[in-house]
C-alpha cells in the first residue's frame, strides 16, 4: 500500500471514531424514521411542557432560587388554561414556529429576508430583543441591522436562546448545519452573546438526537461557540462547577449568582436591579437543568424553574433539549396526556403542536440527505457533524454604565441631564387615552444642542420602541442632554422613568 493511501486510511479511520464515539458510548447515528419522528415531537412537547411548568414563576425570583418547600405542583388541564387566557407565555413557541412556516414555505434555503417579513408580519406579542427588531424593521433596517447591537439594546437578551430550538430539530446530529440556520435568523433579534445563546441551544438540539450522555450534550455543543466570548466563558464554568460540587444544583448555582448575576450590561432593564434577562445567567441555568437532572424530565425542569429568573423560557429549552433525548413516549404520562388536549390548536398566529411537529420531521429528513446521511423507506442515517466554533462577535465592547438616574413619571417636559460618557439611554413609554392608534409621536434628543435623534414612537403597542431613546457610540466627552417632544397631541403623554448613561472601560 503506497504511503499516500496509508495515510488516507487514517485519517478515515480517525474520522470514523470521532464521529462514534461519545463519553457515554457510541453515538446512535441510525435509526428508524419511528424513532426519529418520535424524538421531534418530544422536541417540541418538551418545550411547551417545561414553559408551562415554569410559567407561574417567571421573573418571581430574581437573584434567588425557589425553595423546595415551595410547591410546584402540576397543574391539570394547565397548557390549555394558558391558551384560552390567549398564550401569550408561548413566545417561546410561536416565534419558533414562525421560523418554521417559513422554511416550509420557501425551503431549507430561505433567505432572511423571508424570515424577516414572517416575523413583522405577525400581530403576536414581543418584548425586549424581539420587539426592538420589529421596530428596527418597521423603520426599514436590514434584517442583519435589526439585531446589532447599535440598534438593539436588547442584543445579549434571551430571545434568540428561546426561538432557536427549530434550528437544532430540524438538523439531528448536524450542529454545523444548525449554526448556519442559526445564522439566517438569530441576526433579525440578536448579536454576540446574544445570537451565541440560540447557536449553544440549537447545537444541543442536534446533539440530543444522537446521545443519551447529558454531559457530552452539554460539553460538545460548546465547541460550536467561540471559546473568546463571554458566553463560552459562563457555560464553561458552570460545567467545571457541576464537575465541582457534582451532587448539589444549589451550590453551583451559588457560584453562577456570585459571578455571572450581576446584569449591568447590557439590557438596561436590568441595570441597577437583580432582573437578568441575559443570555448569560438563563443559559446558565438551561445547562444548571440539564447537567443535574441527569437525563430524568421532570428533575430537569424543575431545577430550571427553581433558579429563578425567567423561569419558564429556561426550563422550555432545557425541557425540549431532554425530551428530544427521550423522545416523546419516554416522557410521563401525565404530561402526554395534557398534550392531547391541544395538540390541534394553532399557538398565536402560527400552527399547531403536532402541525409543527410534522413539519420540522418533514425538514429534518431533508437536512439528513443534504448533510450526506440517507433516508429509506424505514430508516435514516445520519453523518455527524463534529461541531466547529461560530464565527467571533463582540457587542457592547468597552461600554459600561456610567449612573441610572431613577426618574419619578417625568410627562412632556424632561428636564435636562449633564453625564461624561459616551451615550444614554432613556426609558418610558408614550401613553393615550381617546388617541389614534396610528399616532407616532416625535421626539428630538440633543447632545449639547446638537440633534442625535428624532425618536419616532409609535402609540400602537404591538409597533412601540422598546426604548425611548438609546445611543452609546458618541464619542467620549462632558454632555447635557435634552428633549424635545414636537408634535404633542391632546390626551398623549410621554412617560420616563429611568435615564442611563454610559461611559468606556478605559475612563
Amino acid at each position: 500500500m503506497k504511503i499516500r493511501d496509508v495515510l488516507l486510511f487514517v485519517a478515515f479511520f480517525i474520522a470514523i471514531c470521532a464521529c462514534s464515539i461519545s463519553p457515554g458510548g457510541k453515538l446512535k447515528l441510525a435509526m428508524s424514521q419511528e424513532a426519529l419522528f418520535d424524538k421531534v415531537k418530544g422536541a417540541w412537547a418538551g418545550q411547551i411542557l417545561g414553559c408551562t411548568y415554569g410559567g407561574p414563576t417567571e421573573f418571581q425570583y430574581l437573584s434567588t432560587t425557589i425553595a423546595d418547600t415551595i410547591s410546584l405542583d402540576w397543574e391539570a388541564g394547565g397548557i390549555q388554561k394558558w391558551f384560552d387566557g390567549g398564550g401569550g407565555l408561548y413566545d417561546d413557541i410561536y416565534v419558533d414556529l414562525t421560523f418554521v412556516e417559513t422554511i416550509e414555505r420557501c425551503g431549507l434555503d430561505a433567505p432572511v429576508d423571508s424570515f424577516a417579513a414572517a416575523f413583522l408580519a405577525k400581530e403576536y406579542p414581543l418584548c425586549h430583543a424581539n420587539q426592538q427588531a420589529r421596530y428596527n424593521l418597521l423603520q426599514g433596517l436590514s434584517p442583519h441591522a435589526a439585531g446589532y447591537w447599535k440598534n438593539n439594546p436588547h442584543a445579549n437578551c434571551l430571545d434568540f436562546q428561546i426561538e432557536a430550538d427549530f434550528a437544532g430539530i430540524m438538523s439531528p446530529g448536524m450542529v454545523n448545519s444548525a449554526v448556519t440556520v442559526c445564522d439566517s435568523v438569530g441576526h433579525i433579534m440578536a448579536y454576540g452573546d446574544g445570537w451565541y445563546g440560540g447557536v449553544y441551544v440549537a447545537a444541543m438540539y442536534a446533539l440530543a438526537y444522537v446521545s443519551d450522555d447529558v454531559e457530552f450534550i452539554v460539553t460538545e455543543a460548546l465547541k460550536a461557540i467561540p471559546a473568546e466570548s463571554r458566553f463560552h466563558a459562563c457555560m464553561a464554568d458552570v460545567i467545571g462547577w457541576y464537575k465541582q460540587y457534582p451532587d448539589d444544583w444549589r451550590l453551583c448555582w451559588n457560584e453562577i449568582e456570585k459571578k455571572w448575576g450581576t446584569a449591568d450590561m447590557a439590557c438596561p432593564d436590568g441595570v441597577g436591579v437583580p432582573f437578568n434577562i441575559e443570555t448569560y445567567v438563563n443559559g446558565a441555568y438551561i445547562i444548571l437543568g440539564l447537567l443535574y437532572g441527569q437525563g430524568d424530565f421532570e428533575k430537569t425542569i424543575d431545577i430550571s424553574t427553581r433558579a429563578g429568573q425567567d423561569s419558564d423560557c429556561n426550563p422550555a429549552s432545557s425541557g425540549g433539549i431532554v425530551a428530544t433525548m427521550l423522545g416523546y413516549e419516554r416522557l410521563p404520562e401525565k404530561y402526554k396526556k395534557e398534550m392531547e388536549l391541544i395538540a390541534d390548536r394553532p399557538f398565536n398566529n402560527t400552527v399547531s403542536f403536532l402541525r409543527g411537529s410534522e413539519l420540522s420531521f418533514s425538514h429534518a429528513l431533508e437536512m439528513i440527505k443534504r448533510g450526506g446521511g440517507t433516508v429509506d423507506s424505514n430508516e435514516v442515517h445520519i453523518n455527524y457533524q463534529i461541531p466547529e466554533p461560530a464565527r467571533l462577535e463582540v457587542g457592547f465592547e468597552n461600554l459600561k454604565v456610567d449612573k441610572k438616574v431613577v426618574v419619578d413619571n417625568w410627562v412632556r417636559n424632561i428636564p435636562p441631564v449633564e453625564f461624561e460618557g459616551v451615550g444614554a439611554v432613556i426609558k418610558g413609554a408614550l401613553q393615550g387615552e381617546q388617541v389614534p392608534e396610528d399616532y407616532v409621536a416625535e421626539l428630538e434628543v440633543y447632545f449639547n444642542d446638537r440633534l442625535v435623534e428624532v425618536c419616532k414612537l409609535p402609540l400602537k403597542y404591538n409597533h412601540r420602541k422598546h426604548e425611548l431613546f438609546f445611543n452609546y457610540v458618541q464619542p467620549y466627552g462632558k454632555y447635557v442632554m435634552t428633549c424635545k417632544w414636537v408634535n404633542p397631541v391632546q390626551g398623549a403623554d410621554i412617560w420616563v422613568r429611568d435615564i442611563i448613561t454610559y461611559t468606556t472601560v478605559e475612563k
